[in-house]
């Protein structure tokens, strides 16, 4: 399927999950059979050659997404969760919303110094989850070779907020707004 073929299974919704907020609900991408394999073939086709030991996928739909790339180019995949979800010895790191904070976390161990990761997410807003997750992969002593989004609202910045930490950012589908 072509980009714009994806895109349009893309559902919008309107003041969700708060008045104002256009949410880019991937769930109607996800149970399109040939849409859903076009993105994974997407990912993977992108990083088969890429020696990626792991992928990294962020809560919750990049578990979905991560873990399928993961199985299609054969490397492990770790979740990062919100805080208080991984059992065991976690790192944790915390990141702004407009509104307060949040933390995500990721095992100590999951991955090991110098492990070339792949970061999988649906969607890249102001990119402060991704900031955080990157932040955790670094502390692990990973390697980060990409953060991959299959959404982007590039007026939120938050692509330039990553580049501007020397991140390679992808996304496959851009839309205006947020």
């Amino acid at each position: 399927m072509t980009k714009d073929e994806l895109r349009a299974l893309v559902r919008s919704i309107p003041d969700y999950p708060k008045p104002g907020i256009l949410f880019r609900d991937i769930t109607t991408l996800l149970k399109h059979p040939d849409g859903f394999r076009s993105l994974i073939d997407a990912i993977s086709s992108r990083h088969a050659r890429s020696a990626v030991s792991k992928v990294a996928g962020v809560e919750a739909r990049g578990f979905i997404l991560g873990a399928a790339a993961a199985h299609a180019i054969g490397a492990g995949f770790v979740p990062v969760r919100k805080t208080g979800k991984l059992p065991g010895e976690t790192l944790a790191e915390e990141y702004d919303l407009e509104y307060g904070t949040d933390r995500v976390e990721l095992h100590v161990g999951a991955i090991e110094a110098r492990e070339r990761i792949l970061l999988v997410d649906d969607l890249i807003a102001t990119g402060g989850t991704a900031d955080a997750a990157i932040t955790l992969i670094e502390r692990a002593e990973g390697h980060l070779v990409e953060a991959y989004f299959v959404i982007e609202l590039p007026e939120l910045g938050g692509r330039r907020r990553l580049e501007a930490r020397g991140v390679q950012v992808h996304s496959l589908i851009t839309f205006d707004g947020h």
